[in-house]
């Protein structure tokens, strides 16, 4: 059982909701990355996406944009994902999923990528311009080395290609709560519901995670009524900007103030403390 399956079947058992959050690579430089990776696993993250800087990330909004944009001019490579993992893996279980795009890992060679990743402690991936009919391109070799393969769906994917995702996908099915950017504002959060709920009674094989547009616990809370969890992003990248480029804490306070934030997503704020 793979680290990212026995993680969705813990949680099941437990009647809990999955969180997986966002990060990019190098971001807000290199040298804070696996720091701010162990933050957040504090935080509560069940599992981590790592994203892996691009020069076209067509499916993210500004934040990401800035981030992974931000991470290229600090020299980060696809490589460097693979160092960032096996230094985290020193520490830590919790899965790690690499987020990016299909071109670069064409590039570097899929079969390489592949077992680089595995070797790494990498449990899987998720390529947002990679639909499922052309994921013979990748899934042999991330089979062949223990890594799942997340593919997404969205508002206006039909039932038949729903089923078809369901089918294709390893680790979890994606669903994109709206066909937008992430990082976007939810519109129309009945309609997203009813989305919801339809790819709810589709996908059978795979735990569902509703992701894009969630910005604080309680959007988490409500999208994930009808999900097996839910992922954030923008929201945590731009809280990492904030505390890097307009604070003058301490590392340790910046990297305590992330963890919180993550808490916080998860669990809600904590209760103010009774006075009297």
């Amino acid at each position: 059982m793979s680290r990212l399956t026995d993680t969705f079947t813990t949680l099941q058992q437990r009647g809990e909701t999955a969180m997986g959050l966002f990060l990019t690579n190098g971001f807000p430089n290199p040298e804070s990355t696996v720091d701010l990776l162990h933050a957040i696993d504090a935080g509560g993250a069940d599992f981590i996406e790592l994203g892996m800087p691009f020069s076209d990330p067509l499916a993210e909004g500004l934040p990401i944009q800035r981030s992974s944009a931000r991470a290229l001019q600090h020299g980060v490579t696809l490589a460097d994902a693979f160092a960032v993992v096996r230094k985290f893996r020193e520490r830590s279980e919790t899965p790690v999923l690499l987020m990016g795009y299909i071109n670069p890992v064409y590039r570097f060679g899929v079969e390489a990528f592949c077992e680089a990743a595995a070797a790494a402690g990498v449990d899987g991936l998720i390529l947002p311009d990679l639909p499922p009919d052309e994921g013979a391109l990748i899934d042999d070799a991330a089979q062949a080395h223990g890594l799942d393969v997340v593919y997404l769906i969205a508002p206006n994917s039909t039932d038949e290609r729903i089923q078809a995702v369901d089918e294709r996908a390893t680790g979890f099915v994606y669903a994109v709560s709206m066909t937008g950017l992430t990082g976007s504002a939810i519109d129309g959060v009945d309609r997203v519901s009813a989305y919801l709920q339809r790819a709810r009674r589709l996908v059978t094989e795979n735990p569902l995670l509703v992701g894009f547009g969630i910005r604080s616990h309680e959007d988490a809370q409500h999208l994930s009524t009808h999900t097996d969890g839910f992922i954030v992003g923008s929201v945590l990248i731009n809280e990492v900007e904030r505390l890097w480029d307009e604070t003058d804490l301490p590392l340790q306070e910046r990297l305590q103030a992330v963890e919180v934030f993550a808490r916080t997503l998860k669990h809600g704020a904590p209760a103010a403390e009774a006075t009297g």
